[in-house]
């Protein structure tokens, strides 16, 4: 019989979910609350800024998704254990790890704000005459904002810039290991050989305390042949390893189009036959499963008695991992950033309305949410919108947990 409960066998059985909180969201309350709702809904791993505070607040979201377990189960939601826990490290310049920034005092006052509207994590603000001065803020929130750069083409006056930074991993790595992470994630891009050298060297001490390494790399040219490289530099490893093919970044909440870019780079990485797993990223979104289905780039999962007529398993063609020779190579899992934050937007500003405080700091820092827990009909209301995204890969786990209740 399979291992139903641990995260790693969903890579193992084509069925990974992963949910993105992004590199550069800082903003504790909202982590917290995105971590619990989706940790219940069944995802497999949550991963999060490599920030000692965003962990500890992921940290406890996973911890009170355990005290909730037989609530999920009652509700027919696929939270079995907890998941892995991963944090996002970069070997130089990347568009997920940057902040915008603007001097909002050089705004035109006939400005119709553009930034403010087109903004997917409300991240840019403008204070309104008779706001409370505790609440007289204008400019960009630096918790919220996730350097998805959709602010900067449309300044009319081209003053909106952004602020870049790299991971200092000697530093970073023990941190976030010490703060409870199990899992990291590197982003790089074709060519950054001596930028990925410098950053393994860092990591690769504490290798043998991962239980998961991911590398993010978007299309470029040579593509493949850099992919081989790396992997000829970190192994042999000790853990499991995942390609993540990121698309088109931080866009999948903007239309369902976004998603093809995902899946094509998908299929160029899966024809490389790399060592490892394959996982999409990317303007991934509620479109992804269905296309990668019709594309044949899920492994086929069929629900079936077993000879006895006692017990129950996934079919034959969900058992083993996807070595890099096999026939017919599959995509292991997909990981949800923007889209799966905006999914959950509406339940969570329910709750910030409902939770103000005016105690705001001078810098912008925006209300404090309440625990989502502590609001049961939003919690429930949440990791229902969350399953309607990871049920699309979890669907056949769930027949068959169904079925073995029976």
């Amino acid at each position: 019989m399979i291992n139903l409960s641990h995260p790693l066998n969903s890579l193992t059985k084509g069925h990974w979910f992963k949910l993105i909180c992004g590199a550069s969201f800082q903003h504790l309350p909202s982590v917290r609350n995105l971590a619990l709702a989706y940790t219940l809904a069944g995802a497999d791993c949550i991963d999060v800024a490599a920030d000692p505070a965003v962990i500890a607040a992921a940290a406890e979201a996973l911890q009170s998704a355990e005290q909730l377990a037989g609530a999920a189960a009652e509700g027919g939601f696929a939270y079995r254990r907890r998941p892995l826990l991963m944090v996002s490290l970069n070997d130089g310049e990347d568009p997920h790890f940057r902040k915008a920034e603007f001097n909002p005092a050089a705004c035109p006052p006939d400005c119709s704000r553009p930034c403010e509207s087109i903004c997917p994590a409300q991240a840019i603000v403008f204070a309104k005459n008779g706001d409370a001065p505790e609440i007289n803020f204008s400019g960009v929130i630096d918790g919220l904002c996730y350097g998805c750069g959709r602010c900067l083409p449309v300044c009319p006056i081209e003053q909106i810039v952004t602020r870049s930074y790299v991971s200092n991993a000697a530093a970073v790595v023990p941190l976030v290991l010490n703060a409870g992470a199990d899992a990291i994630e590197i982003h790089t891009q074709v060519g950054r050989k001596e930028d990925f050298k410098r950053l393994w060297g860092a990591i690769a001490p504490a290798a043998g305390n991962l239980k998961l390494l991911a590398i993010s790399c978007p299309d470029g040219e040579g593509l493949a042949d850099y992919l081989w490289w790396l992997w000829e530099l970190i192994s042999p490893l000790p853990c499991p390893l995942i390609w993540q093919t990121d698309g088109r970044p931080m866009s999948g909440d903007i239309g369902a189009g976004t998603t093809r870019a995902a899946i094509k780079l998908g299929q160029k990485v899966l024809a490389a036959r790399l060592p490892g797993y394959v996982q999409l990223a990317g303007g991934t979104n509620d479109r992804t499963v269905g296309k990668l289905r019709a594309a044949g780039l899920l492994q086929k999962q069929e629900v079936k008695r077993m000879k006895d007529e006692s017990d129950w398993e996934l079919g034959e063609t969900a058992r083993g991992a996807p070595a890099p020779n096999t026939a017919h190579p599959h995509i292991a899992g997909v990981a949800y950033g923007s889209y799966a934050r905006v999914l959950l937007k509406p339940v969570l500003d329910e709750l910030e309305v409902g939770n103000q405080s005016p105690d705001l700091a001078a810098s912008g820092s925006i209300p404090r949410l309440a625990r989502l827990e502590d609001t049961p009909r939003l919690l429930w209301e949440a990791v229902n919108l969350a399953d309607s995204l990871v049920s699309q890969l979890k669907l056949p786990l769930k027949l068959l947990e169904t079925a073995m209740k029976k």
